[in-house]
C-alpha cells in the first residue's frame, strides 16, 4: 500500500505510518510444510502403504508401529500417517477393486478357465473358502489369481460349497457361452466332490498328492507297522520334550560324526512326515541308542523301548515301499506347470512298484496291498474324468505314446482328441461367421486384392488343387498324425513352449487353442492349457 501511494499519490503524508518490511520465506522452511492430503505425493505415498499392507498381507495396526511411523519420518518429513481406519475403510478397499477390475478384464479376455479351491480354518478356528483361477493370457502368460477367501459360516456341505462355487463364478464372470466345462481341482473330501457336481462344474479332478499320501496312510496304518511308527512317535516325542536329551542327542551325533539333525515327529495333515520321521530315525538310531543310555537319561527314559534289530530291517523295508510315494509327491510339489497329464503315468508307476514280490516280508506284502488296493479305483469315474486324463496325458509330448494304455484305449484317445479339436474349431468359425456377416452399411465395397506376378503367371497352372480339397477335418488329422510320428521328448527334461519363435521355426496354427482342454493342476498351484500346436511340439526347446 506504501508503495502504491508513494507512486500515485505522492501528496499524501505517510509520517506515523509504520511500514513493514518486505520478508521472503526462505527456501528450507517451504521444506517443512507438510504436504496436503489431497497432493499427488502424499496419494502416492498413502496408496504404496495400502500396497505394502495388501501385498505383504500387513495388519492395518502396522501404520500405528513406532517403527514404522519413523521410518517415514526420514523418507518423507511432511507426511502425515493417516489412521489405520482410513486404509481399512478406503484405500485397501479402493486397491481391490482395481486389481479385481484387471482380473475380469483379463479372464474376460480369455477363452477357458479352471479352478482350485479348497477349504482350511485360521488359528482363529474360523473357516475360509480359497478359490483360484488358472487361464492363459492372449500373450501365452500363464495367470493363477487368488479370486476370493471368504468366510464361511454355514456347516461345511456339498450344497453349501456349491453356493460359494457358483456365487464366484458368477461374480468373476467366469462362465463361458462356448464353454461346455469349467475344470475343477479340490482334494478328494465327498463334500468337495458333490459341491463341484452340484455347482454344474467339472470335471471334477482329485488333487493327486493328495490320493498319494491317502495311500501311503493306508499302507503305514497297517497293524505291525502301526505299532512300531508307535515307537518311534515316543522316542521322537523325548527328545522333542525334553531339552536335557536334546542336548545330550546332539552330543552323541558330535561323537558319532553324524549330521546334526533333529528328529522329525510326523503329522498325519503333512504329506510324507511319516516317511521322513522314519528316514530320519534311521539316520540317527546309533546316536538315539547312545543317547538313551546315557547315564544323564537312563534314570528319567521311562516306557520307551527302541527299536530291535529285526524292527530295524522292517523300517528299512518300508522305507524303500514309501519311497516311490514320496518321490512322486516331492514332483508334484515343486512343479511350476500343471501336472495333470502326469496323474495316470504316476499313478501307473506306483502300482507297477507296489506289486507283490518273492522277497517281500509279510509286512512290506501287507503295506504294499493296502497301498495298491487304494490307489487302484481312483480316477476311474466318472468315465468322463478317465477320458479327459488320456487325452491331457497325450498332449504331454513326454506322454504322448501312452505307453502305459493297452492299443485300443491309446486309439480311442486319440481319436476322441481328434473330434474334439475338429467340433471345437467348428464352433469357434460358426461363431465367427455370425459376427462377421455383413448388413447394410458394412458392407465390404473394397477392392479385389491385386495379385502378385508370380501369382498371375503360374497361378493357375500350378495351383495347389489337394490342399484346396482339405477340409479342416483332414488337415488336423494330419496334423496329429505328425505328432504322433515324432518322437517323444525324454521325461527328464521339462518341455516349454516357445511362446514367439523366431525365424525358421515352425507357425503356429489354431489346431490347439482351442478352449476345451483346460488342464487343472493336481497339487493345488498350478493350471494351464496343455494346448501346444501339434507340429510344434515336435519343434520344443529344452531347458
Amino acid at each position: 500500500m506504501a508503495t502504491h501511494l508513494k507512486r500515485h499519490h505522492s501528496g499524501v503524508s505517510l509520517t506515523g505510518v509504520k511500514t513493514k518490511a518486505a520478508h521472503q520465506p526462505l527456501i528450507t522452511a517451504a521444506f517443512k510444510q507438510p504436504l496436503v492430503a489431497q497432493s499427488d505425493r502424499a496419494k502416492a505415498i498413502t496408496n504404496a502403504i495400502g500396497v505394502f499392507i495388501g501385498a505383504d498381507m500387513r495388519p492395518y495396526s502396522v501404520v500405528q508401529n513406532e517403527g514404522f511411523k519413523h521410518m517415514l519420518k526420514v523418507l518423507e518429513p511432511r507426511y502425515d500417517i493417516p489412521s489405520r481406519t482410513h486404509f481399512s475403510e478406503k484405500i485397501v478397499p479402493a486397491l481391490y477393486e482395481q486389481e479385481k477390475k484387471k482380473v475380469v478384464d483379463e479372464l474376460s479376455r480369455t477363452s477357458s478357465v479352471a479352478l482350485t479351491t479348497d477349504g482350511w480354518t485360521s488359528r482363529g478356528t474360523q473357516s475360509y473358502v480359497t478359490i483360484t483361477a488358472h487361464f492363459i493370457t492372449a500373450d501365452w502368460e500363464m495367470r493363477s489369481p487368488v479370486l476370493q477367501t471368504r468366510p464361511l459360516y454355514e456347516s461345511h456341505t456339498g450344497t453349501h460349497l456349491a453356493q460359494v462355487l457358483t456365487q464366484a463364478v458368477e461374480e468373476w464372470k467366469i462362465k463361458r457361452p462356448s464353454t461346455t466345462n469349467i475344470p475343477v481341482t479340490t482334494d478328494n473330501a465327498k463334500n468337495q466332490i458333490n459341491a463341484v457336481n452340484e455347482a454344474g462344474l467339472g470335471p471334477q479332478i482329485g488333487c493327486f498328492a493328495h490320493v498319494v499320501n491317502l495311500a501311503s496312510q493306508k499302507g503305514t496304518s497297517v497293524n505291525r507297522m502301526d505299532r512300531l511308527l508307535g515307537r518311534i512317535r515316543k522316542v521322537v516325542s523325548y527328545f522333542h520334550r525334553s531339552t536335557t536329551a536334546a542336548h545330550v542327542l546332539k552330543t552323541k551325533q558330535e561323537m558319532l560324526k553324524l549330521p546334526n539333525h533333529k528328529l522329525i515327529h510326523d503329522v498325519p495333515t503333512r504329506w510324507n512326515s511319516t516317511y521322513d520321521m522314519l528316514e530320519r530315525y534311521l539316520e540317527q538310531q546309533a546316536a538315539i541308542y547312545s543317547a538313551l543310555t546315557d547315564k544323564t537319561l537312563k534314570k528319567n527314559v521311562k516306557d520307551i523301548i527302541t527299536l530291535s534289530d529285526e524292527d530295524v530291517k522292517v523300517a528299512e523295508e518300508v522305507l524303500q515301499v514309501l519311497k516311490p510315494l514320496k518321490t512322486v509327491t516331492s514332483l508334484l510339489s515343486t512343479e511350476t506347470s500343471p501336472s495333470v497329464s502326469m496323474i495316470l503315468p504316476l499313478k501307473t508307476r506306483i502300482l507297477q512298484s507296489m506289486a507283490p514280490s518273492v522277497e517281500d516280508s509279510t509286512i512290506t506284502r501287507d503295506v504294499k496291498t493296502a497301498i495298491r488296493e487304494d490307489l487302484k479305483p481312483r480316477y476311474t469315474s466318472p468315465p468322463t474324468l478317465q477320458d479327459y486324463l488320456h487325452r491331457s496325458t497325450a498332449l504331454d509330448p513326454r506322454f504322448k505314446s501312452l505307453s502305459h494304455m493297452d492299443p485300443a484305449l491309446r486309439q480311442r484317445t486319440y481319436s476322441d482328441l481328434t473330434t474334439e479339436i475338429v467340433s471345437s474349431l467348428g464352433t469357434e468359425e460358426c461363431d465367427e461367421g455370425q459376427a462377421a456377416e455383413p448388413t447394410g452399411a458394412n458392407l465390404d465395397t473394397s477392392p479385389p486384392q491385386k495379385k502378385s506376378a508370380m501369382a498371375e503367371l503360374f497361378g493357375e497352372t500350378f495351383a495347389s488343387k489337394d490342399m484346396d480339397s482339405k477340409t479342416p477335418a483332414d488337415i488336423i488329422k494330419e496334423e496329429v498324425a505328425s505328432y504322433l510320428a515324432a518322437s517323444c521328448i525324454t521325461v527328464d527334461v521339462y518341455h516349454t513352449v516357445v511362446l514367439n519363435p523366431g525365424p525358421g521355426d515352425p507357425e503356429l496354427c489354431t489346431v490347439c487353442m482351442s478352449p476345451s482342454f483346460n488342464t487343472p493342476d493336481s497339487d493345488h498351484q498350478l493350471v494351464r492349457k496343455e494346448l501346444y500346436e501339434l507340429n510344434w511340439l515336435c519343434h520344443i526347446k529344452e531347458t
